[in-house]
C-alpha cells in the first residue's frame, strides 16, 4: 500500500538535476535536445490527463506501463521528483486505493508543473 511517510519522501526527492539536460545537448546537439524535450512536455501533459481520464480498477496494468515510460523520460531529462513519483506509480498501480492514487496524480502534476517552471529558457 501507499504510504504517507514514502510519499511525503518523494516530495523530499531533489526537482531537477541540473546537468542531465546539459549531457543530452553533449549525445545529440542543442537543437535536438530542445525538439526532444518539446516533445517530452507535450507527451508529459498527455500522460497526465489519460491517467485521470481512465478508470482506475480497468487501466492499473496501463497506467504501470505509462508511469514506467514517464519515469524512463523524466529521468532523462533530469526531472527527479517527477521520475520518482512515476516509479511509485508503476510500483503501486496494481495495489493502490483510489484516495492514493489521485494524491499521486496530484503530486506528478505538481513536480510537473514545478519541473515546467524550472525549464531553462531556450
Amino acid at each position: 500500500m501507499f504510504q504517507a511517510t514514502f510519499a511525503t519522501a518523494l516530495d523530499a526527492e531533489p526537482l531537477l538535476e541540473p546537468n542531465a539536460f546539459d549531457a543530452l545537448v553533449r549525445e545529440i546537439g542543442e537543437d535536438g535536445a530542445g525538439e526532444v524535450r518539446a516533445v517530452f512536455w507535450s507527451e508529459t501533459c498527455a500522460r497526465l490527463k489519460l491517467f485521470r481520464t481512465l478508470g482506475l480498477e480497468q487501466y492499473r496494468a496501463r497506467f504501470a506501463r505509462e508511469a514506467h515510460s514517464l519515469k524512463s523520460t523524466a529521468s532523462t531529462f533530469g526531472y527527479l521528483r517527477l521520475a520518482a513519483l512515476a516509479l511509485a506509480l508503476e510500483n503501486t498501480a496494481e495495489t493502490l486505493g483510489e484516495a492514493e492514487f489521485y494524491d499521486l496524480l496530484a503530486r506528478m502534476d505538481a513536480a510537473y508543473a514545478a519541473a515546467r517552471q524550472q525549464e531553462p529558457e531556450d
